[in-house]
């Protein structure tokens, strides 16, 4: 398969754009705005919103199989669709139990993976067996830390859901189904791991990851080779057996707690490239994007390793509402040894927003203390 469509048009599918050309593919992109960034890689574009199935038969027409960059799909219209002959991959049977957190987090127990206690809010749910500070989700449309609360007591929860009553990531707090109730996990690291499957079963697993996040947004990425060997087993078991279960047929981003027992909990799954991949395109023999397209073009796919001592990666967020492309700080970044910088074209900041990112490769010998001190002259270059 030569063409692919990709439903969305943001960073990642922009990132896809060298991979593409090493792989002489054609990207087809189904986006809203012709501001957004993977416009001008993309091959051809058709401007509509995401869930439009009318725009994405017509996205079909243009390629040989449909890839996803989000979820924010309507996936019935798009079953009609593969009713009809258009090829998605993931199959949408495989991203289905995903899209739904309260689905997911059913998924996973139901097959033994471990995962920490939830229960989906009702009227009259019984919050006494997750006790208190307790984890709030949206079970839909959540990213960035949208739709996430962490929330203290009762009468803290009952003010949250009246704020999101009138408007919260554009939903009434009130529809049937809209969350999920989590227990709150003290964990010791928040961890991470992309793994790739193709339509055989052949799968390849990435390096295993430390995120710092900071309001639910991923601040920071640190890639070295100091995690404890049972706990990488434990995220390479959990990998394997979650895209083997799906017969998942693509890139897939997974996030773990690391509770303080060294027990490995999976937090969330994303049926796609991931932000906690993003290191990747520097620091592995095949980056995470060209991985995806191996995976749906129906090629071999490449090898996840890494190919030096490791890397950090730190996003670069907007801190301020402008419209700049902050130049002098992105030369500055790009002045640091051994610094990658990568800026998505995006016209307007806003506190928060992805703008960017930054990955530094580290030296031989360096490791977790080394990637810290690299993070934190970046961000006390963009922040200031």
């Amino acid at each position: 398969m030569r063409t692919v469509g990709i439903i969305g048009g943001g960073q990642l599918a922009w990132m896809m754009a060298a991979a593409a050309s090493k792989l002489d593919v054609e990207l087809v992109v189904q986006t809203p705005s012709p501001t957004d960034p993977a416009v001008s890689i993309a091959t051809h574009t058709i401007f509509a919103p995401i869930a439009d199935a009318s725009a994405t038969a017509k996205l079909a027409r243009l390629c040989e199989v449909i890839t996803f960059e989000n979820e924010f799909i309507d996936l019935e219209a798009l079953q009609q669709l593969e009713q009809q002959g258009v090829c998605f991959y993931p199959r949408l049977h495989s991203i289905a139990p995903l899209l739904d957190k309260f689905h997911q987090r059913s998924y996973l127990r139901d097959r033994g993976l471990p995962t920490p206690q939830f229960v989906a809010l009702e009227a009259h749910s019984d919050l006494t067996q997750l006790g208190f500070p307790v984890v709030l989700k949206s079970r839909r449309l959540g990213y960035d830390g949208q739709g996430t609360f962490i929330i203290k007591d009762q009468p803290h929860l009952q003010q949250v859901l009246a704020q999101c009553h009138v408007g919260c990531i554009g939903e009434s707090s009130l529809e049937p189904n809209r969350w999920l109730l989590e227990e709150f996990v003290p964990f010791d690291r928040e961890l991470a791991v992309m793994a790739a499957r193709s339509q055989s079963g052949e799968m390849a697993v990435y390096p295993v990851v430390e995120t710092q996040q900071e309001n639910q947004v991923c601040r920071r990425v640190i890639v070295t080779r100091d995690l404890d060997a049972s706990v990488v087993e434990q995220v390479q078991t959990i990998a394997h057996k979650l895209l083997a279960s799906l017969e998942f047929v693509g890139i897939m981003g997974i996030e773990f707690f690391l509770s303080r027992t060294g027990q490995v909990l999976v937090n969330e799954t994303a049926p796609r490239t991931h932000n906690s991949g993003h290191y990747s395109l520097d620091a592995c023999v095949t980056s995470q994007f060209e991985q995806q397209l191996r995976a749906v073009c129906q090629l071999p796919l490449g090898d996840p390793s890494l190919q030096g001592s490791g890397a950090v990666m730190v996003n670069l967020l907007g801190y301020e509402t402008a419209e700049s492309d902050y130049a002098d700080k992105r030369q500055q970044l790009a002045q640091l040894p051994n610094a990658h910088v990568y800026w998505y074209g995006k016209s307007i900041a806003r506190p928060g927003r992805k703008l960017g990112h930054v990955t530094v490769l580290l030296s031989e010998g360096q490791g977790r203390a080394a990637a810290l001190h690299q993070a934190e002259t970046i961000e006390s270059i963009w922040y200031g």
